[in-house]
């Protein structure tokens, strides 16, 4: 494995054991409640920094230094949000942001980078890849509502709940399945079939129409996931 990469993955294994395993919650309680005046803030930035130094060689301190820095602001600026996965969200990606611009102003020129784009650019086989999985997220899961409206208009779910938790589960079923059909690892999905057959169709107080329901929209999902498999390895 080439030193820039290992050096990548050293920053990404500090990042991850400093923000989620050696970080007490006690800290972000008090990040929360005094900000910039929290020592916390500064403590803990300052161990994300400190490890990343000893992962990545003692040479690198100036990298160390952007990853204190940033990391302070990034958590102070998110001490002041609200309790929400887009904060979430977005902090972790300041953070990678931040890790990836050090890897590549360390080791990558504009020239490596031109070149790489012109091998990706020119790659169709990555490009259909790229278009599959874009499909069987909201675009699969548009159709399948349009293909499912008369049914789910008689579905009563006074809160949505059903819609929205539907959502995500079949974009996340149909990502896994697009991902085994790709491998080939077909014996794979009629495992997950099975597992969510058991989940959620076992439920004896379930309307009969709610539960005809969810299995069209189950094996439209599955079945969109498939076939776009098929005709991605075509």
């Amino acid at each position: 494995m080439a030193v820039p990469t290992i050096w990548l993955i050293k920053l990404l294994l500090s990042h991850l054991l400093t923000d989620f395993v050696l970080q007490l919650t006690g800290w972000v309680l008090q990040r929360k409640e005094r900000h910039f005046s929290s020592p916390y803030l500064y403590l803990h930035g300052l161990i994300t920094a400190v490890l990343a130094w000893v992962f990545i060689g003692w040479k690198y301190w100036g990298v160390a230094l952007i990853i204190l820095i940033s990391h302070i602001l990034i958590d102070a600026w998110k001490s002041y949000q609200k309790e929400k996965v887009s904060y979430f969200l977005i902090d972790q990606l300041l953070h990678l942001a931040v890790i990836t611009g050090c890897w590549y102003f360390t080791f990558i020129n504009w020239e490596t980078t031109k070149t790489a784009w012109l091998q990706f650019n020119g790659n169709s086989h990555i490009w259909v890849i790229i278009t599959a999985f874009v499909f069987v997220t909201t675009p699969a899961g548009i159709l399948i509502g349009q293909l499912t409206k008369k049914w789910q208009e008689k579905v009563e779910d006074k809160d949505n709940s059903l819609a929205n938790a539907g959502k995500w589960i079949g974009i996340a079923e149909r990502i896994i399945v697009l991902v085994l059909m790709l491998l080939s690892q077909y014996s794979a999905i009629g495992l997950l079939v099975a597992a969510k057959g058991i989940l959620r169709f076992n439920e004896k107080d379930r309307p009969e129409i709610k539960t005809e329901y969810l299995v069209i929209g189950t094996l439209l999902s599955i079945g969109i996931a498939i076939v776009t498999g098929l005709i991605t390895k075509m």
